[in-house]
């Protein structure tokens, strides 16, 4: 017990210095504010002819993909490239490394604040508004809500995991962050190119290719097949395997972090 509390501390002392620093004054309260009116001004209800409840829930969680969820990515691009990346620039995670604590703890405290805590944030602000919009759509379709939260929370959680690697490799926070931007804008590019080319040739596959690291385009063709995937209508299981393999590509990327950060990475 007291072996338990003795590492528990320090784990505790590294993850509030951590939040501090992340959310010091106004940066907390500046993104709150910009999560609470992106929901309130760019939510949308879809009640034409022939669209169920379902979809109606899915295109209100879909039209907050825009702003909102790019601010959020901001934030945890601004929390992983400026917080960690400063760390590793100016040496002072070498004062964590002190503490008696694993390195993986250390990162673990680090991403907590740096991600979770910003997934928490957005996440609570969104569904709340959400809900007092139109509390019988999202109590009834509460795992339609939950699933479109998923597919697009994975693609960012990807960029996400691609810019701590960055990071712990540069060991700069201005130059990780300016990479996180391009990338950010450059898989966009991509993701366009993508795009044309299915609209040109009525194949599937260039949409499938993208939906490996952004499962919200299954899911919009699953509920809304846009035709640019000629008759690819995902069933609601591809869905989930689309969303699942998101995530396990994000597990796999934070892995080769983690192992990266305890045993190849040198101040």
């Amino acid at each position: 017990m007291e072996k338990t509390e003795h590492k528990g501390k320090p784990f505790l002392e590294i993850f509030a210095s951590t939040l501090q620093e992340d959310y010091r004054f106004p940066i907390l309260e500046l993104f709150t504010f910009l999560y609470t009116l992106g929901t309130f001004i760019f939510v949308s209800f879809q009640t034409y002819g022939g669209v169920t409840n379902e979809q109606v829930a899915y295109t209100m969680v879909t039209s907050l993909m825009g702003f909102p969820i790019f601010i959020f990515i901001i934030l945890i691009f601004k929390n992983i490239a400026y917080g960690l990346g400063n760390d590793l620039e100016k040496g002072t995670i070498q004062t964590f490394f002190s503490y008696p604590l694993k390195r993986r703890s250390i990162l673990t405290a680090k991403l907590l604040s740096a991600i979770v805590v910003a997934l928490l944030i957005f996440l609570g602000i969104q569904i709340s508004a959400l809900y007092l919009l139109a509390p019988d759509i999202i109590s009834n379709y509460i795992g339609t809500v939950l699933l479109t939260y998923s597919a697009n929370i994975g693609y960012s959680l990807f960029l996400a995991a691609v810019l701590l690697l960055m990071t712990l490799k540069v060991k700069r926070g201005g130059l990780a962050l300016v990479f996180g931007i391009i990338l950010y804008f450059a898989i966009g590019v991509v993701n366009g190119i993508l795009t044309v080319i299915a609209f040109v040739t009525g194949s599937a596959w260039p949409i499938q290719i993208i939906a490996v690291i952004n499962p919200a385009l299954a899911l919009q063709q699953h509920y809304f097949s846009t035709g640019l995937a000629g008759s690819w209508t995902p069933s609601f299981n591809e869905v989930l395997w689309y969303v699942g393999g998101a995530f396990a590509l994000v597990a796999v990327m934070f892995s080769i972090s983690y192992v990266y950060f305890c045993r190849r990475l040198s101040l």
